[in-house]
């Protein structure tokens, strides 16, 4: 029998045939959250993911899509909600939550299905038997809104009226955010002052064209607000191309003038086809070159391509946690691997004999040198180069009492992992954005000699599903492997 692309025929315990096509309307209910997110029911044994829903949840839900073993649906109806859920129940969809995945949760659930995912992920994917290792509770945030130092948001043009806003999920759709719960409140003050100057030229031969993406035509396409601890603000405008160039630079230096906040003016030009916000082009328009934070004592200069945590105070609680798990060091030399502009590796070094970080992306590297300098730190060195291919080369050279992994979501290649495991590294801190590649690197170490023996979490992104993770893994034999 012919079956449409858009329909599955499934058989209950009892052989009865069930249609489901897309756009269908079902009722389920919510049992779980799993990893990314999203809420998890199951109706006639098949399964449906549902973004922004609650375990507890009974819903009406419309199918988006199907596959052979599951399928996906947004929900239309809250018919009974959770006790977990919050008590706003208009708020059904990801805009309706100004793109917060988390939103609908209460934050101590949040904080309790965040570290319910940990084990569960260590477990599936790690083969790790949680009851053989210390899972701490994650460290919760204090300020759980408006904690991002730094904000980036595309241009659009709504009803005439130019709005920066946020891409739908899976979309190129724009949206602008009712309330905005995660930026700082430094960054919606400025944002509104630039949208309410650049506006006036509605309707003027003047008025400011948007970057259309499927055109590839117009002028202002990004715009973005960095702000230190003290509110001290650096914008950048991203633009398409220099067409409207000066107009910007007037509505700038008003911006600059009528807003003490702003310390740093940049525009950038970005025409490049990928991915990144900002172009090569990035030109310095008012005010100093860069901000300033401070942290551990430490001070970094941040420029508009720096990279820095978006969210300092969890920042120092996931570093500091880090630095808890190595323990007494100050005898050895360790390695900070993947080390960016060397946070971690500067803050490190006042308890450490020495700290070599590693670093693929050379502009972090001499960005991070300049601080070394600047710091007159003089245990640090930090090395422009991959890690599977300079950490062979220091382990032969010093002996390394520990290494301190902090990886892109992509986790570390098994070419890295082989070389630990080779030169039984004593201890092993690894720090995670993404708790899937983090249990699976685990299980390299752990069926080669290693023990994972504490994990703990940082709720780095309140209103969000996203999971900070640091342990630490010891060797537990001394021969080589």
């Amino acid at each position: 029998m012919e079956v449409h692309k858009d329909e599955i025929y499934l058989h209950d315990e009892k052989h009865t045939r069930k249609k489901y096509s897309i756009g269908q309307k079902i009722e389920i209910e919510i049992e779980k959250i799993v990893f990314g997110g999203e809420g998890l029911g199951r109706v006639d044994g098949f399964s449906v993911f549902v973004p922004m829903s609650v375990p507890g949840d009974i819903l009406e839900i419309e199918i988006i899509s199907l596959k052979k073993s599951y399928g996906r649906g947004l929900i239309t109806k809250i018919i009974r909600p959770s006790k977990d859920r919050i008590e706003d129940l208009n708020k059904i969809t990801f805009e309706d939550f100004d793109g917060c995945d988390f939103g609908m949760l209460k934050y101590e659930k949040q904080l309790e299905y965040k570290n319910e995912i940990l084990k569960e992920v260590l477990e599936k994917i790690g083969g790790i038997n949680i009851e053989n290792v210390q899972i701490e509770d994650i460290l919760e945030c204090d300020i759980k809104t408006n904690y991002r130092n730094k904000t980036a948001e595309p241009i659009y043009k709504k009803d005439g009226k130019i709005m920066t806003g946020f891409y739908s999920k899976n979309s190129h759709n724009i949206f602008s955010a009712k309330k905005n719960l995660l930026r700082s409140e430094v960054a919606s003050k400025i944002i509104m002052e630039f949208l309410k100057i650049v506006n006036r030229y509605e309707g003027t031969n003047n008025e400011f064209k948007v970057y259309n993406e499927k055109t590839r035509t117009g002028f202002l396409k990004h715009f973005i607000v960095r702000n230190n601890e003290k509110n001290e603000v650096m914008i950048i405008v991203v633009v398409n191309k220099k067409s409207q160039y000066k107009s910007l630079i007037k509505v700038l230096e008003r911006l600059y003038e009528e807003n003490d906040e702003i310390k740093s003016v940049y525009i950038s030009i970005k025409q490049e086809k990928d991915n990144v916000i900002l172009g090569k082009e990035i030109n310095h328009i008012f005010g100093s070159e860069y901000i300033e934070e401070e942290m551990e004592g430490i001070k970094f200069k941040i420029y508009p391509n720096s990279f820095f945590q978006v969210n300092k105070k969890q920042a120092l609680k996931l570093y500091g946690k880090g630095i808890e798990y190595l323990g007494k060091s100050n005898d050895k030399t360790i390695v900070d691997a993947f080390s960016g502009t060397g946070t971690i590796a500067m803050i490190l070094s006042k308890k450490v004999k020495k700290v070599i970080g590693i670093e693929s992306v050379e502009n972090s590297v001499n960005a991070g040198n300049l601080t070394v300098k600047e710091n007159e730190l003089k245990n640090v060195e930090l090395i422009n180069g991959k890690v599977e291919k300079v950490l062979p080369e220091i382990l032969k050279k010093e002996n390394v009492g520990g290494i301190i992994f902090d990886p892109p979501r992509k986790g570390i290649d098994e070419k890295t992992l082989r070389s630990v495991v080779k030169n039984r590294i004593d201890k092993v801190i690894y720090i995670s954005c993404n708790p899937s590649t983090f249990a699976r690197d685990c299980k390299v170490l752990t069926e080669n000699g290693y023990r994972l023996e504490k994990v703990g979490a940082v709720d780095m992104f309140p209103q969000t599903a996203h999971i900070e993770i640091v342990a630490i893994l010891k060797n537990v034999i001394n021969k080589e492997i």
